[in-house]
């Protein structure tokens, strides 16, 4: 994988913020038990700490640098001509690798635009990650809701999505963006979805439509977010020719 050029954020600041603010506090109270002479405290407390800051440094792993070199393995198969659609884009982290291997093809992102999900998650930060990336003229970005995607049945060859469909609060809703995501992609197509919530249900959804080529599987420690309880799996489907 090559150096990324634009600017992408960390996913879910408040969560790294907290990993932080945590270590922070047990290390501050390992020292004070051992200013007291309160060693088994300390000792619990000093191993807390440093656990907790393994957890931070896991999770700034990935979201920095771990989750871009999985995502380029993924996106390896692309021939380079499709037609790619991209759920929660946020500021383009797997949409512009997508770009990039599509010399004859088009890729869509399509977002609400909020940064709670991820820092600075502004349609203008996007487009100009597109612009330092150099890819785009390949890129269209598009503001919409995943469970009512403004596209025609069957526009895309691929569909991707990157711990955003978890971010729909009720079940209903997630199913829905699973059902609009298969409603968009062509028959053959491709569905790539990782998430670290609610894959067995996202698959659920999708046999309903009587799609049998599904697997899941787990992505390993570049994508954990602090340590392998919360680790991120990948669901691959392919939508029956017909």
């Amino acid at each position: 994988m090559g150096k990324r050029h634009g600017s992408y954020g960390f996913d879910a600041p408040w969560a790294l913020a907290g990993l932080l603010f945590g270590a922070i506090v047990l290390v501050g109270l390992a020292v004070i038990s051992f200013a007291v002479d309160i060693l088994a405290a300390g000792v619990a407390f000093l191993f807390g700490g440093l656990y907790t800051l393994a957890s931070a440094a896991s999770y700034l792993y990935t979201t920095r640098r771990g989750k871009f070199a999985v995502w380029a393995a993924e996106l390896e198969r692309l021939e380079g001509d499709e037609r790619l659609l991209d759920l929660g884009c946020g500021r383009g982290a797997v949409l512009l690798l997508a770009a990039g291997r599509l010399e004859k093809g088009r890729a869509t992102g399509v977002d609400l635009w909020r940064s709670r999900d991820q820092s600075g998650n502004e349609e203008p930060v996007t487009r100009a990650n597109a612009e330092a990336e150099g890819v785009s003229g390949r890129v269209e970005l598009v503001t919409g809701d995943m469970r009512d995607l403004p596209f025609e049945d069957g526009s895309f060859d691929v569909v991707v999505s990157s711990l955003a469909i978890h971010n729909i609060s009720d079940a209903e809703g997630r199913a829905e963006a699973v059902r609009e995501a298969h409603r968009v992609l062509r028959p053959g197509g491709l569905m790539l979805v990782a998430d670290f919530q609610h894959t067995p249900a996202y698959e659920a959804t999708l046999r309903e439509f009587g799609v049998i080529d599904i697997r899941r599987r787990d992505l390993g420690w570049r994508f954990w977010y602090g340590g392998p309880w919360f680790g991120t799996v990948m669901l691959e489907a392919r939508k029956p020719s017909r």
